[in-house]
């Protein structure tokens, strides 16, 4: 059975303590007997997916004249904004996350645990993978420019470099706020989802009507905290007491509430385009896809019985901060040096183009392989030596979201790499994380050998 330490008692990354604790046999029972495999897959086939539309998104090719062409192929084609409405996976990953999140605050609060242990270990697991990737920009960025880079193509080149950075501001937020929201969903859960949606539906108004974008960022919390929510449903089987009909029903009535929305009303079509800042087409959308995954459990049930699946699950499972991280700057740069090879890259959005994505899309995968071994020990479990304050870890939390968020709203240059790698630096340092420490490495690596 896959285990990771999300979901895991013993292996929980809100655990603080200063020598490995013993595993408790019978929370671990508990957990382990609401566990469902499937949405281990799910979270994986989300992050795959959201690799594939940035492989089929960045088209860099060179025309029939040998010159360098770049398009969004993807978006281009006629029947995107069809694709979008069921490629558009994100509020599936956060109603999945809700779920696991609800399931792991229940963990630690059975066994002691308190909400800076909780919130502390969240941040950590998205500030510390996130470190050397800011890094990296500073690096990459700033040699850029010593080189004389022309700063316009260069501009364009870490816009699209940046984007998936949105999702660490967005993530951070809701999984800071579980405790409080797994209190609020205790004591009233429909009451809580309703004024989760007023407020998206108020952000909606006042900026489709004044025509100020910067307002839907109010929205980062609403929107993404209600579809969290509903993965605290999930996680307390409301979604598993419906009959199939229900679900079937619920999901079409989700997809076809879209089609006024998008059409007579002012949201896009094209689902892209809904997701910063986040709009109500993604709330419906949550609803709808938490239906498709329940009706799908029983053949992903059998799927994850097998070692095949269990074996990819727990291989990309793993590695999963480091291949969303890092996959969007592989794939601009293995096409920086495809370009130099004769005929590797053609024009985009040509027949040749679109064969040319499905070796593209291996070797991608074979690289992010390569990569997880130099920072996958960012994502491993953490044990700590020294337990923080509550206020050191906000102030991490915060400091682990304003980099992020500037890169949303004013996209990633060098100012904000160096923003983001001395804000992680310092998020990470205060919630206990010491890279020269010896005993720290010892149980991190008895931590590991556990998983």
């Amino acid at each position: 059975m896959l285990v990771t330490d999300d979901d895991h008692p013993s292996l929980s990354s809100s655990t603080v303590s200063t020598t490995p604790t013993a595993p408790q046999p019978t929370a671990a029972a508990r957990d382990l007997s609401h566990r469902d495999l499937t949405l281990d897959f799910a979270r994986v086939l989300c992050v795959i997916l959201v690799v594939i539309t940035h492989l089929l998104l960045v088209g860099i090719g060179r025309n029939a004249a040998g010159q360098i062409t770049v398009a969004r192929t993807l978006e281009l084609q006629p029947w995107f904004n069809g694709l979008s409405w069921g490629g558009q996976i994100m509020p599936l990953f956060f109603v999945v996350g809700g779920f696991a999140s609800l399931t792991a605050w229940r963990s630690a609060v059975r066994r002691g645990g308190t909400a800076t242990e909780y919130v502390r270990g969240r941040v950590i697991r998205l500030a510390l993978p996130t470190l050397p990737l800011f890094i990296f920009y500073v690096i990459v960025i700033g040699a850029a420019i010593l080189a004389g880079v022309d700063p316009s193509f260069l501009q364009g080149i870490t816009t699209g470099a940046g984007s998936p950075l949105w999702f660490i501001a967005a993530y951070v937020l809701v999984q800071a706020c579980v405790p409080i929201m797994a209190g609020f969903h205790q004591r009233s859960p429909k009451l809580t989802l309703l004024i989760l949606l007023a407020g998206a539906i108020v952000v909606d108004v006042i900026r489709y009507s004044t025509g100020v974008i910067e307002v839907g960022l109010i929205s980062l919390a609403f929107v993404w905290l209600f579809i969290q929510q509903v993965g605290f449903w999930y996680a307390d089987g409301w979604f598993s007491r419906r009959a199939w009909w229900q679900l079937v029903l619920i999901a079409v009535l989700c997809y076809v509430a879209l089609v006024p929305l998008t059409t007579i009303g002012t949201y896009s079509a094209d689902m892209l385009s809904n997701l910063n800042p986040p709009t109500i087409p993604l709330i419906v959308l949550a609803v709808a896809q938490a239906c498709v995954l329940r009706l799908l459990q029983r053949p992903l049930a059998a799927l994850m019985r097998t070692r095949g699946a269990q074996g990819f699950v727990y291989l990309a499972g793993t590695r999963l901060m480091t291949i969303y991280l890092w996959h969007l700057p592989l794939i601009i740069a293995l096409s920086g040096l495809c370009l130099i090879v004769p005929g590797a890259l053609p024009e985009p959005a040509s027949a040749a183009w679109w064969w040319t994505r499905i070796p593209f899309f291996l070797v991608v995968l074979i690289g992010l392989y390569g990569i997880s071994f130099l920072v996958g020990r960012f994502e491993r479990p953490r044990t700590f030596t020294t337990t923080p304050s509550a206020l050191a870890v906000g102030i991490a939390a915060a400091l682990t979201f304003i980099p992020a968020f500037a890169v949303l709203e004013w996209f990633l240059d060098f100012d904000f790499a160096v923003l983001g790698a001395v804000c992680m630096a310092a998020s990470v340092l205060l919630l206990g994380w010491r890279p020269w420490s010896t005993s720290q490495r010892s149980l991190e690596r008895k931590t590991a050998l556990l998983s």
